[in-house]
């Protein structure tokens, strides 16, 4: 019998808000599927998370980060590299191949920086709920004496 395993699922939602989603897009996990290339994710404050990508090889301007539709997508190309410059390997285990990572994001999650620094590509994202749908607080006022007499006069009108 096959258990699912659903580890890469969490590793690509950022924000757990699609949990109905999450579940459908396991039943579509290609157990083969590429893990190119290595990334964590890390929760760095209540709203605040990043996700940190192994591009080892890769330039600024072989990288894309881009937002559409609650989904974040990261792409690589590896450029072309002339005949005359293409070197003898004699050993190849730093891998530069094209890759286009996507992660699902939660409502009201943006990036809010992305940079590259020692061959690891970090994206800051930060979750801004907007003040109509934040939790608040409602005050509760005492009705006492005159006040509840002319809440009753009210009533009785």
């Amino acid at each position: 019998m096959r258990t699912l395993d659903l580890s890469p699922l969490f590793r690509s939602s950022v924000g757990f808000d699609r949990i109905n989603q999450m579940f459908e897009s396991a039943l579509r996990i290609d157990e083969a599927a590429p893990s190119y290339p290595p990334y964590n994710i890390e929760r760095r404050g209540e709203n605040q998370y990043r996700i940190t990508m192994a591009v080892a090889g890769f330039e600024e301007q072989d990288l894309s980060v881009s937002t559409q539709d609650n989904v974040l997508v990261i792409r690589g190309s590896g450029r072309k590299v002339e005949e005359d410059e293409t070197p003898v390997m004699l050993h190849r285990g730093i891998a530069k191949r094209s890759f286009d990572r996507r992660f699902q994001l939660a409502d009201h999650i943006r990036v809010s920086e992305a940079h590259l620094e020692h061959g690891l590509l970090h994206v800051d994202l930060i979750r801004e709920v907007p003040e109509a749908l934040k939790p608040r607080e409602i005050r509760i006022n005492a009705v006492t004496g005159q006040g509840q007499a002319a809440i009753e006069q009210k009533l009785e009108a």
